[in-house]
């Protein structure tokens, strides 16, 4: 399979035919195409052929009606997720550094948009503990297993923004985490998933979980406890990662739950995460 020759890669419904498409888009014109398309401006990506693990850019032009997901769910064969994977966050949770990543994992049936794609919060949320969480996603281009630290960058497709969607009071119900962070609808990603040429260095992005226009967090992949290298590594010891994984990389200080008086995300909010290079993936909040 040849290697895909996109570097800012979107997944979008087109004017033009009503049907859904990879595109490249430019940076150079649109540095947040998460927020470009928010505000309803036109937006022309160039068609990739193919799929997103081998495709090729054209010359053919589509204009974006609406943003998808980078990644399709059939492609998706699972979510794997960190918990307290950001320095800053541990100290705020006078919680010791993990020896070992904190792992759960997330179903595929979680996949979000962004906008206009909305958070779902069902019945079972909606108790005044529905929580957020910004993090940088990594998807992978090839399956492995055992991989050494030094070849597990090889194994990138590409990063994107995420956002871990929590039912707080569930989660503290149990030691395992699956269901309480597996809702439908609870793992939004996008806007656009950036090449690991296009990335630069995955440890020095700031990101923001920014609510109704307020930044509640704010910290940087430099503090990433676990890396995307050791993280890649450790999760594929005597297991086969799969092409197309998800692996949500963990969340800085200023969750909502963490919060004095506490947030919660309500009916109706804008949520947004941003991230360097990558942009803003926005939802609103839609109580079931």
């Amino acid at each position: 399979m040849s290697a895909p020759n996109w570097s800012h890669l979107i997944r979008f419904i087109a004017v033009e035919d009503a049907q859904v498409h990879l595109g490249q888009i430019d940076p150079a014109k649109y540095p947040d195409v998460g927020l470009s398309t928010y505000k309803g401006e036109t937006v022309v990506a160039k068609l990739v052929t193919g799929s997103i693990f081998d495709g090729v850019v054209t010359d053919k032009e589509f204009t974006v009606a609406q943003l998808l997901s980078p990644i399709a769910i059939e492609e998706i064969p699972i979510i794997r997720c960190l918990g307290l994977n950001y320095k800053d966050h541990a100290r705020e949770a006078s919680m010791p550094i993990p020896n070992e990543p904190v792992l759960f994992i997330k179903p595929r049936t979680a996949l979000n948009g962004p906008y206009p794609a909305k958070i779902n919060i069902p019945k079972i949320a909606q108790d005044g503990t529905s929580d957020y969480e910004a993090e940088m996603v990594v998807i992978l281009s090839k399956s492995g297993r055992d991989i050494p630290k030094e070849n597990a960058l090889d194994y990138v497709l590409g990063y994107t923004a995420s956002n871990d969607v929590s039912a707080r009071a569930q989660q503290f119900k149990n030691s395992q985490w699956c269901f309480s962070k597996g809702l439908d609808g609870s793992a939004p990603l996008g806007p656009v998933l950036l090449s690991p040429a296009a990335i630069g260095d995955p440890h020095q992005l700031q990101i923001q979980a920014i609510l109704n226009d307020q930044v509640v967090q704010d910290s940087n992949t430099k503090e990433m406890i676990f890396g995307i290298a050791e993280t890649i590594s450790f999760l594929s010891q005597g297991t086969t990662l799969e092409r197309g994984t998800v692996i949500m990389t963990g969340t800085g200080p200023g969750i909502g739950a963490m919060r004095n008086p506490k947030i919660v995300l309500q009916d109706g909010d804008d949520m947004r995460v941003y991230m360097d290079k990558i942009g803003t993936l926005i939802n609103k909040v839609w109580y079931e």
